[in-house]
């Protein structure tokens, strides 16, 4: 575990891409198999243990250290493994005992349930607090060292002299400890072999734009379509070398999602691969991301539920149609190919996303502003922006630039005031840095509608974290609450993406990714928005008044 620890802290302080890069490179090329393997597993999230959870840890943390000690180290130190790493009673006879991360992985994964505590403490009792910190990040999956797992296969494509989207490529033809994979790369092996239709596709990505940035672009190269609120899928099906039929559902990371959406999968019926938007539909129309979510991450799925919130994907690309790899052609083609393919399966749980009608920037800026009136008709509710795509563009992995843009709706924006404070994670540790902000009720109190924890530079949070140990009221906990009155407290203006009405909020609506957009330091409270002008966003008002 000494070598991984080492990795682990010194990316966790590494900030630059190309020294991280460096750093996975070289663990790559000097540790042996399996250990580089499993490493390669926990750094892109393919790593999990059905018995060994944080719950697991606390409990072994409470056994062996004076509990209210734990509760405040915790508190204060945020991270689970780093203060159990830390606090842990160390036998320094046995420090630095020799295990592996492949003797970890290995017993994890067979020791019994009833077994698993006894073996996880001898083995924190065999390591030093680096080598217990590196064990407890790999139990708990929360390694939190600014590693992608695009950024960790970008590393593998330097090791061979290869490019990223070639290991992107072969990346759903190899599992854990993925020794075949490195064979390949160090020259040794052949290229691991995957089906050409029943698989998943590194995604095309797209770039943000703004208004400003439209003026050198020519609209005659372009075409549009909605950007839908759900998530990015790839829907795969076809015959394996034997002719049996197999149907994935795989999310924009490439996890196979299958389980979780039988009802889709069942109607796969074709030998493509397509890339869409997953979404819900009842009563006609497509739903919120919120109701999504119903059905989202879900370990068990009954037919009620299925009835309850129908899923089915909204597809604007067909990435391969039988053994063609349609990547290559320019999108206009691939277009064409999608609208006959739709035709001709009229039955499977997918259809067509439409193109935006404009000539002009100034038209499809129109439809953006207003969906309904754009040609997004029922559905319009659901739309988050517009999708630009150039014609000629053939479909690459990551986010190549000038091909495909983004342009979401303006963000709903209001003035809400600060209440609650709490201690980050990692790095954030010793920063009050989740917020909960509130509005004000008809009775004139403050009620909490959101929380954010983004959206502010870090001096700004050095400005908030400052003000929340300054004005703090009362403690909860790990929680401060804040002075927040008519004439005292701070206002903050907070962006997000959506509203809905929630039974499980106190003031009976739920925010979808908000963020601060600004710290309003020139605002009363008395002057920060009314719980009646947030709940006008229901229905796609208009802002309040700031």
């Amino acid at each position: 575990m000494n070598r991984f620890a080492a990795l682990l802290d010194r990316l966790a302080y590494e900030p630059r891409r190309l020294g991280k890069l460096a750093l996975l490179e070289a663990y790559f090329r000097e540790t042996p198999d399996p250990d580089r393997g499993w490493a390669l597993a926990a750094m892109t999230g393919a790593l999990t243990f059905k018995n060994a959870k944080a719950g697991l840890i606390r409990n072994l943390a409470a056994e062996r250290t004076d509990p209210v000690l734990f509760g405040l180290s915790y508190d204060f130190v945020g991270d689970l493994a780093e203060t159990v790493a830390l606090m842990w009673p160390a036998d320094e006879t046995r420090a630095n005992a020799q295990l592996t991360i492949t003797d970890v992985v290995e017993g994890l994964q067979s020791t019994p349930k009833d077994k698993l505590p006894e073996v996880v403490a001898s083995w924190l009792d065999r390591l030093d607090e680096h080598g217990r910190w590196a064990l407890l990040k790999l139990i708990t999956g929360a390694l939190r060292i600014g590693v992608s797992a695009r950024l960790a296969r970008t590393a593998l494509a330097q090791l061979a002299g290869k490019t990223a989207d070639e290991v992107e490529d072969v990346w759903h033809a190899v599992d854990p400890p993925y020794t075949d994979l490195f064979a390949w790369l160090e020259g040794s092996g052949e290229a691991p072999s995957v089906s050409t239709t029943v698989r998943f596709y590194p995604p095309m990505l797209s770039h943000p734009i703004d208004p400003e940035e439209f003026a050198p672009l020519n609209a005659a190269d372009f075409v549009a379509e909605w950007k839908w609120d759900g998530i990015r899928v790839q829907a795969a099906s076809g015959k394996d070398a034997n002719g049996k039929h197999i149907a994935r559902l795989y999310s924009r990371t490439g996890e196979d999602i299958s389980g979780s959406f039988p009802d889709l999968v069942a109607g796969f019926d074709f030998d493509a691969v397509l890339d869409g938007e997953l979404l819900i539909k009842r009563g006609g129309g497509v739903q919120d991301f919120n109701t999504l979510q119903q059905r989202l991450n879900r370990k068990s799925v009954n037919a009620k539920l299925m009835a309850e919130f129908p899923a089915f994907i909204r597809v604007y690309d067909l990435l391969a149609e039988g053994d063609d790899d349609l990547r290559v052609l320019p999108f206009i083609e691939r277009r064409a190919k999608l609208e006959a393919f739709v035709r001709a399966h009229p039955l499977a749980p997918i259809d067509l996303s439409e193109m935006i009608r404009f000539d002009t920037w100034n038209d499809l800026s129109a439809a953006r502003a207003d969906p309904s009136h754009g040609g997004a008709g029922i559905d319009a509710e659901a739309v988050e922006g517009v999708m630009i795509k150039r014609r000629d563009a053939p479909y690459l992995a990551g986010r190549p630039k000038g091909y495909w843009f983004k342009w979401k709706r303006d963000p709903m924006v209001i003035d809400a005031v600060l209440m609650y404070a709490q201690r980050g994670s990692g790095k954030r540790s010793s920063f009050y840095s989740d917020y909960t902000f509130g509005v004000w009720t008809e009775a004139g109190e403050l009620t909490p509608v959101g929380k954010a924890y983004f959206g502010f530079t870090d001096e700004e949070l050095i400005e908030l974290d400052r003000f929340v140990r300054n004005n703090t009221e009362n403690r909860f906990g790990p929680v401060r609450e804040v002075t927040h009155t008519k004439t005292k407290g701070l206002v903050v203006e907070v962006a997000f993406e959506g509203l809905q009405r929630s039974t499980r909020h106190k003031s009976g609506v739920a925010m979808r990714f908000p963020r601060f957009s600004r710290i309003r330091w020139d605002k009363r409270p008395s002057d920060a928005d009314t719980l009646e002008a947030l709940q006008k966003f229901l229905s796609k008002g208009q802002a309040p008044p700031s």
